[in-house]
């Protein structure tokens, strides 16, 4: 799969909130819930999971949105609330990035779609794997693994 050349800085709409990636993603994904659908205002939303040590907010300080929910962490910048990234309570070892805050997102391609119950008819994505929820617990390693040998 692509990688992004590192580091790597990107930001908000606004430029307020600045982050860097000193690694790449563990896997990318594209998410058709409609929670995602409301927060991107479009038909999915786009992560790339960054290892947790390889990801720092450089500039502004983020603020939660979306539900306010305490495992479901959406971090956004409080100026243009524009959603920057993810934080879920008890996975601590990565974050997942919106891959297009990056300054250069060309590289970017989601190896997994999920909740694609909910996507809408028309949107597709080039995604190798596809999964009507979450994929199940058990097979994140091999995805992972498939992910870095790609």
């Amino acid at each position: 799969m692509p990688q992004p050349v590192l580091p790597a800085e990107g930001g908000c709409r606004c430029g307020a909130l600045r982050i860097r990636i000193d690694a790449g993603p563990i896997m990318t994904a594209a998410c058709h819930c409609k929670g995602c659908q409301r927060m991107t205002g479009s038909a999915f939303s786009l992560t790339a999971m960054i290892p947790s040590p390889g990801f720092r907010v450089l500039q502004g300080e983020p603020v939660q949105g979306g539900l306010r929910d305490p495992v479901q962490q959406h971090m956004f910048c409080p100026h243009c609330l524009s959603w920057v990234f993810t934080r879920i309570a008890g996975m601590d070892d990565f974050v997942n990035l919106r891959a297009t805050m990056l300054d250069d997102a060309q590289w970017f391609q989601p190896f997994i779609e999920t909740f694609t119950a909910e996507k809408l008819a028309w949107a597709t994505v080039p995604a190798r794997h596809s999964f009507e929820g979450f994929p199940p617990p058990e097979s994140y390693g091999p995805l992972m693994a498939e992910f870095a040998a790609a």
